[in-house]
């Protein structure tokens, strides 16, 4: 009787082992996916060819500082929406989209490409933008605020990209700088789909709008 009962344990043993197994690989088939890594986003490549070189009424210089915010949410690389048909003064940012910048640089250099096809634009407080020194012209300086720029639901199937600036152009004089102007700037685009890429297109075209109405006011105001 004691050798059966010898013979029979490992027998025992080795199932049981083998079901345990079998129960760790099925355990490992159900864990979760690693989770996916955000789609980046930003204005696109920008200008596909040269900027002309020869002009026949070349605009003023601009010098452009950088871009400001009121703090915040804009301060990060979350696309940001509203659904103002539930709460306007929450802003949400999409679980699965980051711009590849924190907005105000991403419209800084936008503006840069767009302008500087029209006139020379340089960097506020560079060298070349403000040399006193050899008593050179000095450029226009523009300042820009951005206070909204936002995926903005009015309904489930109705959004737009919502952009809002405010524009300061200033003269740097030797006593100091000269305010020209201020304007402000808001600007919506209708969104192709109600997700983070259609908030992307509509927030791009926005931006560009907005830029499109800041040069002709800078066209409007330094030929006064």
């Amino acid at each position: 009787m004691t050798a059966v009962l010898t013979t029979r344990r490992p027998a025992f043993a080795w199932l049981a082992t083998t079901f345990v197994s079998l129960g760790l690989l099925a355990g490992c088939g159900s864990l979760p996916d690693k989770p996916m890594r955000a789609a980046m986003y930003d204005f696109g490549p920008g200008p596909l060819a040269p900027v002309p070189t020869t002009r026949i009424a070349p605009l003023p210089p601009v010098a452009i500082d950088d871009v400001t915010t009121s703090g915040g949410a804009l301060d990060n690389t979350a696309v940001l929406y509203r659904l103002a048909y539930t709460d306007a003064q929450q802003l949400k940012p999409y679980a699965q989209a980051r711009w590849t910048a924190p907005p105000a640089q991403l419209v800084r250099q936008r503006v840069r490409d767009q302008l500087g096809q029209r006139r020379a634009v340089f960097t506020a407080g560079s060298g070349l933008a403000l040399n006193r020194s050899q008593n050179a012209v000095l450029p226009l300086l523009l300042r820009l605020e951005l206070d909204e720029f936002s995926h903005f639901f009015t309904a489930p199937d109705a959004s737009v990209g919502l952009i809002r600036l405010r524009a300061t152009l200033v003269e740097v004089t030797p006593a100091g700088e000269k305010l020209l102007g201020q304007r402000s700037v808001v600007v919506q685009r209708p969104a192709p789909t109600a997700d983070a890429p259609g908030g992307v297109r509509a927030l791009t075209a926005a931006t560009d709008a907005a830029i499109a109405e800041i040069d002709q006011w800078l066209q409007q105001t330094t030929s006064r």
